[in-house]
């Protein structure tokens, strides 16, 4: 039964635990204990816990971070580090993250350290003084052991203990190319990654291999790398598809379609051949490789390799919650990528 009656009609400016506790005829380890979901949660009765849920949604209970922490000696924080937050790949990505770290109510702080150097070697110290509990790095290096769980996405870490979830680079790259070649495209120009990029190296031994087991020749004279990974401060990665695009024409479009290196330079090399007055895929087919959600609104509409980012980012949440709790996880999950096909590829012309 409630506790005392004038406590609903008369709620404090900020309800507290206390609060709840009197209204409920609770004590206030039975409601923190449902509010925390901890271990003994399960030993508590589904009518008492709806109960207080009820009175924490009616009086719009909000937690005290501050003696949570004094009780736990938890923050319940993480922090996530990336080349540039406002990037859509990165953007999608904390998306994922986001929601699972909603439901499992940790906080998070993000950090952008746009590609240059000191602030990559600083930014795990500096987030280290924040007390958090784990970390996620996004297409970021670490070269030292960490003393909370690290789970990176787009791997370029050198450090111990790093847990790494990362797309099947193989498959991504057979799948366009086998639909490139399924066109009848054979003389097959390609963007590779920044230098030290995550995904760079993996991606480009996965275009040898597709390239051998398709019969597509690899050509040096169609291959344009998209520079290195400090300097993508400085130029976007649509501009360094646009240049490099510029850059493969010049040279003379010996090649009828493109593999880029991911969505952006896919996007920034349409741009280019358009305005050389060829038409896409009219004269030359493009595939991207991420899905980024600016794909499908260019014109023509890209056809891509989809990487889940949003799901990724969720498995990283999830991955790096089970690590704090100390669970046992595998050092890497590969996650399966998907064909999109859209408007930027078609037969080749006869």
């Amino acid at each position: 039964m409630p506790g005392r009656p004038h406590a609903v009609d008369n709620p404090p400016q900020r309800v507290t635990l206390k609060f709840l506790a009197e209204y409920l005829g609770l004590s206030p380890a039975t409601v923190s204990v449902v509010l925390t979901n901890s271990p003994h949660a399960s030993t508590i009765a589904q009518p008492t816990k709806d109960r207080i849920w009820d009175a924490v949604h009616k009086f719009h209970y909000r937690p005290n971070l501050f003696a949570r922490y004094l009780q736990t000696k938890r923050t319940y924080s993480i922090a996530v580090l990336v080349p540039d937050i406002g990037d859509e790949f990165s953007a999608m990505l904390i998306s994922g993250i986001e929601s699972k770290l909603a439901e499992a109510k940790f906080n998070y702080f993000v950090e952008s350290h746009r590609f240059a150097p000191a602030q990559i070697e600083n930014s795990p110290d500096t987030l280290m003084d924040r007390q958090v509990e784990g970390m996620i790095f996004i297409n970021t290096p670490l070269s030292r052991r960490m003393p909370v769980p690290v789970v990176a996405i787009s791997d370029i870490t050198q450090a111990p203990d790093v847990t790494r979830i990362v797309i099947d680079n193989d498959k991504a790259v057979l799948l366009g190319l086998r639909h490139l070649k399924d066109f009848g495209h054979q003389r097959i120009a390609f963007f590779k990654g920044p230098e030290r990029n995550g995904d760079t190296e993996a991606r480009w031994a996965a275009v040898l291999r597709a390239g051998s087991q398709l019969g597509l020749e690899v050509r040096p004279e169609l291959t344009a790398s998209m520079g290195s990974y400090f300097s993508a401060g400085e130029v976007s990665m649509m501009q360094r598809g646009y240049e490099a695009a510029m850059m493969l024409i010049e040279k003379g479009r010996d090649f009828t379609a493109l593999l880029a290196f991911n969505d952006g330079s896919a996007i920034g090399a349409i741009r280019a051949f358009q305005d050389r007055g060829f038409m896409v895929p009219g004269d030359i087919s493009v595939v991207g490789i991420d899905d980024i959600q600016l794909a499908a609104f260019i014109a023509p509409r890209l056809t891509t390799i989809r990487q889940p980012l949003t799901v990724m980012g969720a498995m990283a949440a999830t991955t790096l919650l089970g690590r704090i709790a100390g669970e046992q996880i595998s050092e890497e999950t590969i996650v399966q990528p998907e064909f999109v096909i859209r408007e930027s590829t078609a037969p080749v012309k006869c």
